[in-house]
């Protein structure tokens, strides 16, 4: 068990714990896919603290188990492998004429959206754990705002479609969670600066701005060029095997490249697959093209966000669960929830009064409860902790280490709270509104 193990073998063991718990959820939770697996990974992972403190001595399963998922490394897993897949994935059924309709909203969502959740996170949570005794600096708190503000529906959408949403409500949910998961990085990337000097001297406003612009408006620019680029070579030619291959080749390449040339990837492959998914389909592929394309790419979603939850429940065998850390977690659930609140009702109100249009009845309500948070918290709260624990001798941070392991218990209690409650009970919840049934509506 000391043995450092290999690429193939913890894919191995991935694959294989993902197909066990798919399999018993299927046959015996009925749950929704990512949600259930959740479950039952967390469920395996407490079974494996239980075995650890009650089982016979000698064994070294914790030290096999901390090597296994060190070996992992979530966060690069997710940033800089499945997200890229994920969001392409996304964006490659989205309607663009929908998503035209609902720009304002998904636009100020993603944007003043994601700052303003940032803020009020930030500020109410550093009041908080000053009158918990926790000694945590105000632009760590400012971090976790910016980790927890970017909404992740994967686990929510499938039960929208089969309740029938209004179809407005269902677009505005799946364009903002395309668009804020980039938008959320860049902020966090910005806060950062400040947190972890970079090249001996903090990152300035001036700094910040154009680290902004360039990482959101460089994707942007990118990703509509690897799109016209894919199309044109799809256009070209009629073999569904070799057009998917180009499809795949624009997530990969497109994707490493963008981390290259600093610029977000994660708007470059929305962007990419917005163009591909619309334009693409219309006029660069065949019938056959069209189906086995489609095909391709929702398994790919549908593997990758298996082990994405997977991975989310197995990860807790390395968090700290102090009972402080916790508390502070579960009293950042409802503040976590207010402040969606308010960014939600604000961008309502604003579209409502400027463009002078109406929204589905309960809009705001759905849209908050909704607005689940998922790997990208994790996976970037996990990288906070990492670069504090590998600068905990630099830069004067050895007394900030532990905020990380705060953060990230945090980050924890409210993903899984999202995912499991919010998860679990929206349907109902639509139901009890009358949002549900297959009532479309034509309202905004």
């Amino acid at each position: 068990m000391h043995n450092a193990l290999n690429i193939f073998e913890i894919g191995a063991i991935l694959i294989s714990l993902v197909a066990i718990l798919a399999y018993l959820n299927a046959k015996i939770l009925k749950l929704p896919a990512t949600i259930g697996l959740m479950l039952l990974a967390l469920l395996f992972s407490f079974g494996l603290f239980a075995y650890e403190k009650f089982g016979p001595a000698g064994h070294d399963l914790e030290l096999w188990i901390s090597n296994l998922l060190s070996a992992i490394d979530f966060n690069k897993t997710l940033l800089q492998g499945m997200l890229g897949y994920l969001l392409f994935a996304g964006a490659l059924h989205v309607n663009l004429g929908d998503l035209k309709q609902q720009r304002w909203v998904i636009a100020l969502l993603a944007t003043v959206g994601v700052l303003t959740t940032t803020g009020i996170v930030g500020a109410v949570m550093y009041y908080v754990t000053g009158l918990m005794g926790l000694e945590i600096k105000f632009v760590y708190c400012l971090l976790f705002g910016a980790l927890i503000a970017p909404t992740d529906p994967i686990a929510v959408l499938s039960i929208l479609k089969s309740l029938g949403a209004p179809k407005t409500l269902e677009t505005k949910i799946t364009g903002e969670s395309l668009f804020n998961d980039g938008v959320g990085v860049v902020v966090f990337l910005a806060i950062l600066g400040f947190a972890i000097p970079t090249g001996g001297h903090e990152v300035g406003g001036k700094e910040i701005a154009i680290l902004f612009f360039k990482e959101t408006g460089g994707g942007a620019l990118f990703g509509l060029l690897l799109g016209l680029v894919g199309y044109v070579m799809m256009r070209s030619l009629d073999e569904y095997k070799t057009e998917i291959l180009i499809s795949l080749a624009m997530v990969t390449g497109g994707y490493a490249l963008c981390t290259a040339l600093h610029i977000s990837g994660p708007i470059a492959m929305v962007v990419a697959g917005l163009f591909i998914g619309n334009h693409g389909r219309a006029f660069a592929m065949s019938d056959t093209t069209r189906e086995n394309l489609d095909l391709f790419w929702e398994l790919v979603d549908e593997i990758l966000n298996a082990v994405l939850f997977v991975l989310i429940g197995i990860e807790v065998l390395i968090v700290k669960l102090t009972g402080q850390y916790v508390l502070a977690g579960l009293i950042a659930i409802p503040i976590v929830l207010a402040a969606r609140f308010i960014s939600v009702s604000g961008t309502v109100k604003v579209v409502k009064t400027v463009r002078q249009r109406e929204f589905t009845n309960h809009a705001v309500k759905v849209m908050t409860w909704a607005g689940l948070r998922g790997g990208i918290s994790v996976a970037l709260a996990l990288s906070l902790q990492n670069m504090l624990k590998a600068n905990s001798g630099a830069f004067d941070l050895r007394g900030d280490a532990a905020a990380g392991d705060l953060i990230v218990t945090m980050t924890y209690v409210v993903v899984v709270f999202s995912i499991l409650v919010q998860g679990l009970t929206v349907g109902g919840m639509m139901r009890r509104l009358g949002l549900s049934s297959g009532a479309r509506t034509k309202t905004h």
